[in-house]
């Protein structure tokens, strides 16, 4: 019963049932990113009369973290290219890190010295070279 009421009301717990509904009446499936979320379009890239263009939408596995999308499927979504990452050859840059989801409010965050929250929250001393500014009279 708690499983029912959970995919009912709650549209941060992966999918409602309403979503699910839309999903098998209207949608068609791109993809899945190593996250485990899925992505969908409107079946057969049929144009929304409404948007102006084909609906993109994504279910995430587990709780909805936009964070969580990878740069390339970030880019499909918001439409900021045609084709979704299965369908192109995406070869990323040497420069480029692997995708780390918003860790913000966890205990990975980053503290930078100084920082109430920092496991040594000693600042470092100040070097003199700072002047401040006094406006000209």
């Amino acid at each position: 019963m708690r499983s029912f009421l959970v995919h009912f009301f709650t549209w941060w717990n992966s999918w409602t049932y309403g979503l699910k509904l839309f999903t098998w009446q209207t949608g068609e499936r791109v993809g899945e990113d190593e996250f485990g979320n899925v992505y969908y379009r409107t079946r057969g890239r049929k144009v929304d009369p409404t948007l102006g263009f084909e609906r993109r939408w994504v279910v995430y596995k587990g709780l909805a973290e936009a964070s969580t999308i990878p740069p390339g499927w970030h880019g499909w979504i918001h439409h900021k290219v045609d084709l979704a990452p299965p369908e192109e050859t995406y070869v990323p840059h040497p420069w480029q890190k692997p995708h780390v989801e918003n860790l913000t409010g966890t205990p990975f965050a980053h503290r930078p010295s100084g920082s109430i929250l920092n496991e040594d929250p000693q600042r470092p001393p100040a070097t003199g070279d700072y002047q401040p500014w006094t406006p000209a009279a």
